[in-house]
C-alpha cells in the first residue's frame, strides 16, 4: 500500500490561524518535513501537538532529500510538508517533492490555510478579479530592471513579495520601470502590527524613503491602463511646470496639473522645479 504527500498551510503569522484539520494532519503523519524545525516546534508546542518524526526539507537540500521522500511515501508512508509560513511550494520549497510524487503517479493532497498573497490582493482595494503573482523580484538590478520592463504592459494586477531590506530599491525600480500607479503595500500580515499602506506607487515609495520598512512586506500594484511611458526627467518636468506658469496658472494648480499629465508625485514636480540644473 502506497502513502501520500499532504501540502499543508501553516500560519503566516498568527499562530491562531490553523484548522483542526491542520492539526489532525500533523499528528497522524508518519514525517512532517518542514523547512526550519524551530519554526515549526513553535507552532506544534503552541497547539500541544506531539508529531512522530521531523525532518528537514529546505532549500538547500531540496535536491536530494525530495527523491528520498518519494521512496518513503512508495513504500507506504505519510508525509506532512509544511513551509515555514503560507503553502509549500509557493516562494518556498515543495515543487520538486510535489513534481517527483506526480511523476511516481502517488497520492498529493492539500491542507489549504493562511496565504499572504491573497490577504494583501484583498485588502489592497485594488481589482481582484485577474491578478498575476511574481513572487520575489531578481536581486540582481540588471535582472530587475528586465523584468520589470517584462511586466510593464500586464493588464492584471500585479503581486510581489518584497523583502524589507530590498523594499527602497525594488520600488524606485517599480515606479521607473512601470509608472506611478495605484498600489497597495502590506507589512506583517495577520501579526500585532499589521499595516497596509494604499495610494500611488511615487507616495509609497516617499514614505519608505522616510521611515524604512520593517517584517514581511507584499506589494499589490495596479495592472497597466495603456502603453507605459518613461518616467520624464526632472527637465520635462520643470519646462512644463513653468509652461503653464508663465501662461498664468498659479504655481500650485501647475504643480496638481503636471503630475496628472506626466503621471509622477505631485512632490517629484515640486522638486524638479527647484532643481537649479
Amino acid at each position: 500500500m502506497t502513502g501520500r504527500l499532504v501540502l499543508c498551510a501553516t500560519p503566516i503569522g498568527n499562530l491562531e490561524d490553523v484548522s483542526l484539520r491542520l492539526l489532525r494532519t500533523l499528528r497522524e503523519a508518519d514525517i512532517v518535513a518542514c523547512e526550519d524545525p524551530r519554526r515549526t516546534k513553535k507552532l506544534l508546542t503552541h497547539h500541544g501537538v506531539a508529531v512522530r518524526s521531523l525532518l528537514v526539507y529546505n532549500d538547500g537540500n531540496e535536491r536530494s532529500r525530495a527523491p528520498e521522500l518519494v521512496e518513503r511515501i512508495r513504500s507506504g508512508l505519510t508525509v506532512a510538508l509544511v513551509s515555514d509560513a503560507g503553502m509549500p511550494g509557493l516562494s518556498d520549497p515543495g515543487y520538486r517533492l510535489v513534481r517527483g510524487c506526480a511523476e511516481a503517479d502517488l497520492s498529493i493532497e492539500v491542507v489549504p490555510g493562511p496565504s499572504s498573497i491573497v490577504s494583501a490582493l484583498a485588502l489592497s482595494g485594488l481589482p481582484p478579479a485577474r491578478f498575476v503573482f511574481e513572487g520575489f523580484l531578481p536581486r540582481k538590478e540588471g535582472e530587475r530592471r528586465r523584468r520589470i520592463g517584462a511586466l510593464a504592459s500586464e493588464k492584471r494586477t500585479l503581486v510581489f513579495f518584497v523583502p524589507p531590506h530590498r523594499a527602497q530599491a525594488t520600488l524606485e525600480d517599480l515606479l521607473e520601470g512601470m509608472g506611478d500607479r495605484p498600489a497597495a503595500l502590506a507589512r506583517e500580515l495577520t501579526k500585532l502590527h499589521e499595516e497596509v499602506i494604499r495610494g500611488p506607487l511615487g507616495e509609497l515609495l516617499e514614505r519608505l524613503r522616510a521611515t524604512p520598512a520593517r517584517g514581511e512586506l507584499v506589494l499589490v500594484l495596479g495592472g497597466a491602463l495603456g502603453e507605459h511611458r518613461p518616467e520624464p526627467q526632472p527637465e520635462e518636468i520643470a519646462a512644463r511646470a513653468r509652461a503653464l506658469m508663465d501662461e498664468g496658472t498659479e504655481r500650485k494648480e501647475a504643480l496638481t496639473q503636471v503630475a496628472g499629465e506626466l503621471g509622477v508625485p505631485r512632490r517629484k514636480v515640486f522638486d524638479a522645479l527647484l532643481d537649479p540644473h
